[in-house]
C-alpha cells in the first residue's frame, strides 16, 4: 500500500486488509511518502500494534516506486495491491486467490465501487461508477467475468511480476495499465472477476479532483506516445471533447465577427452538434436513476462530469504533445481530508 497524506483514510483501509482471512502467512507493507498530515505517525502506531505491518520509506512519494519498494520488502508468493483510499470487501483476498488459481491468470481484479459522504464526493463516486464518467472499463461496473485489459488494484503472482520487471518507475500515473500490458504481452492472463469489489473514496474537493484528472490525462497522453494504438479508443473521448469545444469557440468567434457568414456559417455550425449532444447527455445522467440523495447531488454531478472530462482531456493533449515528464498528482499533496465517520 503506497501512502501519502491519508490520515483520514489509512486506519480504516488497514483494518479491512488485516481482517482478510487467508490460508497461510500474510503481511501488509506500507510504503510511506513524506506526509504532512500525521499519516506517518498513524502508520507507526498501527505497525506497533500488529506485527503483520511492515513500514518502508518512499521519500520520492511516487506510487510505482513505493509499490516496488513494498514488493521487494515482502516475502510471500502472491502480491495484493491495496490503496489507502480504498476498503476491501469481506472475503476479497480469499476469493481472489481462488480465482487466480482457477483461471491460471497472472493478475486478478474486481469492481471499484466508489462511494461518498458529501454531495460532492457522492457525485464523483457516481461518475466513477458510470460508463459515462470513466469510459466503461470493466472494473467500473462490468458484470461479465473474463480476460481484461487491466485490473483495479490487482492480486498478482509474484513470479510473473518479477519476470516482467515489476512496475515501471518512469510511469507516475497509469502504472497499472502499463504493467498489465507487459503481463499480457508476456503471454499471461489478466482476469476480471465481478464478484470481487473494493470500496473507493474519491477526492473531496473540486480543485483536487481537477488536479488528479489533469495529471492522469497527461500520463495517458504519455502512454499513447509510448504505446500508440495499444491504448483503448475510449481514452481518446475526453481530448476529442476538448478539441470540439475549442473548434466551437473559434467558429463562434468567426460568426460573431461576421468573418463567417451565409452557407459557410451554416456548414461550420455543425461543430456545435457534438457539444449539444454532450450537454443533453450530462442532463440525462444527472436527472436519471441513481442521481444521488437530493438536488445537491444532482447539481454536483453536472459540475463533476465535465470537470473530470475536460481536466483529463487537457492533460491528455499536453502529455501527447510534450510528454508527461515531471507531471505529478498534486491532489495528493498537503491533504486536508475530512475524517470519515
Amino acid at each position: 500500500m503506497p501512502v501519502l497524506n491519508e490520515a483520514a483514510y489509512l486506519e480504516r483501509a488497514v483494518r479491512t486488509v488485516l481482517a482478510q482471512a487467508v490460508d497461510g502467512p500474510s503481511e501488509l507493507v506500507l510504503a510511506l511518502g513524506p506526509s504532512t498530515d500525521g499519516t506517518t505517525e498513524i502508520a507507526r502506531r498501527l505497525a506497533t500494534s500488529d506485527r503483520r505491518i511492515l513500514l518502508v520509506d518512499n521519500p520520492g512519494a511516487d506510487i510505482p516506486k513505493g509499490l516496488n519498494l513494498a514488493i521487494r520488502a515482502s516475502r510471500n508468493p502472491t502480491i495484493v495491491r491495496v490503496d489507502a483510499h480504498s476498503e476491501l470487501s469481506d472475503g476479497y483476498v480469499r476469493s481472489a486467490l481462488a480465482t487466480l488459481a482457477r483461471t491460471r491468470a497472472a493478475n486478478v481484479g474486481g469492481v471499484m465501487r466508489a462511494d461518498g459522504h458529501t454531495p460532492f464526493q457522492r457525485a464523483v463516486a457516481r461518475a466513477y461508477n458510470s460508463p459515462i464518467g470513466l469510459g466503461g472499463g470493466a472494473y467500473h461496473g462490468g458484470a461479465q467475468a473474463g480476460e481484461a485489459e487491466s485490473a483495479y488494484l490487482g492480486v498478482m503472482r509474484r513470479d510473473v511480476l518479477e519476470e516482467v520487471g515489476l512496475f515501471d518507475e518512469t510511469v507516475r500515473r497509469g502504472e497499472d495499465w502499463e504493467l498489465n500490458l507487459r503481463i499480457r504481452s508476456a503471454g499471461y492472463r489478466v482476469w476480471f472477476d465481478p464478484a470481487l469489489s473494493v470500496t473507493y473514496w474519491p477526492r473531496e474537493s473540486w480543485t483536487r479532483l481537477a488536479q488528479q484528472f489533469r495529471a492522469t490525462g497527461a500520463w495517458r497522453g504519455e502512454l499513447v506516445r509510448r504505446y500508440g494504438r495499444r491504448n483503448s479508443l475510449r481514452f481518446f473521448a475526453p481530448p476529442a471533447l476538448v478539441v470540439s469545444i475549442a473548434a466551437a469557440i473559434v467558429v463562434g468567434a468567426l460568426q460573431l465577427t461576421r468573418v463567417l457568414g451565409g452557407r459557410a456559417s451554416a456548414i461550420a455550425s455543425v461543430v456545435y452538434l457534438p457539444l449539444l449532444a454532450y450537454l443533453v447527455l450530462l442532463g440525462t445522467v444527472a436527472a436519471g436513476r441513481g442521481g444521488g440523495r437530493g438536488w445537491r447531488d444532482r447539481l454536483w454531478t453536472l459540475a463533476v462530469l465535465p470537470t473530470m472530462h475536460l481536466a483529463w482531456g487537457v492533460g491528455f493533449l499536453q502529455g501527447l504533445v510534450a510528454g508527461a515528464h515531471g507531471t505529478v498528482d498534486t491532489s495528493r499533496l498537503g491533504s486536508r481530508n475530512t475524517p470519515l465517520p
